[in-house]
């Protein structure tokens, strides 16, 4: 799922694995970081128009906490396409590692640390909602380069319209060819979506009746995506390996 990016063999089904793992994360992490601490955590759309809105009224401490939320979810991105360029330079295969990684370590940062502390103050509120909006900017530009820009997994506005887009076009589509290519990205763009939703259920719910040991349900979604995809990566070296051997026996005879 990870270690295809810009390859030409990179398959229809690594995307619609990766999106559905990651959506899930996504609208885990949304929904029981609003339940947390009345903040959405996976996109920025709606600070931006919030920041505008105190702006007009003057709200200063509210205009300053939006511009956080901006700023690190912009920080979150950055931070991992730099890891994702940097590591991939010499080791392509593992350049979604450290962002994972990095990730993963919030989640069990924000599942405990909120679990033990967590008291509705300003400073932890901004620490670990913060911390939520900074490991969901890594994801989006995490996917975002390991897919080359097909997917991104942490709001649905865009997704939402290019279904409109693609369901017309599919619609309208002449050549057989030109329609099973949009049915391919109706199915990968509604995965997202559903995925995000059932994400959002699992992540009200576990907040719900488990309040900030909710956040380790979207850890272990990572951890699957990351095992799997490491027996996958093994799986799929070794059949070539073995293909390889027995081209070679096959010419030697």
């Amino acid at each position: 799922m990870f270690q295809h990016a810009a390859k030409k063999e990179r398959r229809f089904s690594h995307d619609i694995k990766l999106a559905a793992l990651l959506a899930t994360t996504a609208g885990c992490v949304n929904t029981a970081g609003f339940f947390a601490f009345e903040v959405l955590t996976t996109n920025v759309t709606g600070h931006v128009a919030l920041m505008a809105n105190e702006l007009v009224a003057n709200n200063w401490q509210s205009v300053y906490t939006k511009l956080l939320w901006i700023f690190l979810f912009f920080a979150g991105a950055f931070a991992s396409s730099m890891m994702v360029q940097m590591v991939g330079r010499k080791h392509s295969r593992f350049a979604h590692t450290l962002p994972l990684v990095l990730e993963m370590i919030i989640l069990i940062f924000v599942a405990y640390y909120g679990g033990q502390n967590y008291d509705y103050s300003i400073f932890n509120t901004e620490l670990l909602a913060g911390s939520l909006l900074f490991a969901m900017g890594m994801q989006n530009a995490m996917v975002t380069i390991v897919s080359g820009s097909v997917i991104r997994t942490t709001h649905l506005t865009g997704l939402i319209t290019d279904l409109g887009i693609e369901i017309a076009k599919a619609i309208m589509a002449e050549s057989g060819e030109k329609r099973h290519k949009m049915l391919q990205k109706i199915t990968l763009h509604g995965t997202i979506v559903c995925c995000f939703f059932l994400g959002g259920i699992v992540g009200g719910y576990g907040f719900a009746n488990y309040l900030f040991n909710a956040f380790a349900i979207p850890f272990l979604i990572l951890v699957f995506a990351m095992f799997y995809d490491l027996t996958y990566a093994r799986m799929y070296m070794l059949k070539k390996r073995i293909l390889k051997a027995n081209l070679k026996a096959k010419t030697a005879i």
